[in-house]
């Protein structure tokens, strides 16, 4: 029985010493890619929090100067107040993407309970009446 039981604890050694290991990369590089990250904070955290900033007092004063329009303070405030304010090593490495700005797509895009868009993405060309379309709407790109 004890010999047995040394076969299969040998067995099960030489199975977990015989199967491939995981590449690693070398804490060099890792060290390497840390140390830019910081440096590129370095610079880039001032930069969007001054920009940042400036775009919150900005929708603020498009607020007021709007006579209380939230839409047109609120574009302002998504784009300057969203987006990314600290650097990762994946982003610097590019495979994150780095929004400097928030995105403001979403806030343009119309809703789906629309009665103009669903008429004529329903029915083109059978007697829908156009959509009209705002002069913000008109100068995004299509996509």
């Amino acid at each position: 029985m004890k010999g047995w039981r040394m076969m299969v604890a040998a067995a099960a050694v030489a199975v977990s010493l015989s199967a491939p290991r995981p590449a690693r990369a070398d804490y060099a590089e890792d060290a390497g890619w840390g140390v830019l990250t910081v440096l590129a904070n370095v610079v880039y955290m001032p930069v969007k929090t001054v920009y940042a900033t400036l775009g919150g007092i900005t929708g603020g004063l498009a607020y007021a100067c709007t006579v209380g329009d939230f839409e047109t303070a609120s574009n302002i405030w998504q784009a300057s107040l969203g987006g990314t304010y600290v650097l990762t090593p994946s982003m610097v490495r590019g495979e994150d993407p780095i929004a400097f700005a928030g995105n403001t797509a979403a806030t343009s895009a119309p809703a789906a309970s629309d009665p103009a868009t669903d008429a004529t993405a329903d029915a083109p060309g059978a007697g829908a009446q156009p959509a009209t379309r705002s002069r913000r709407e008109e100068s995004l790109p299509s996509s």
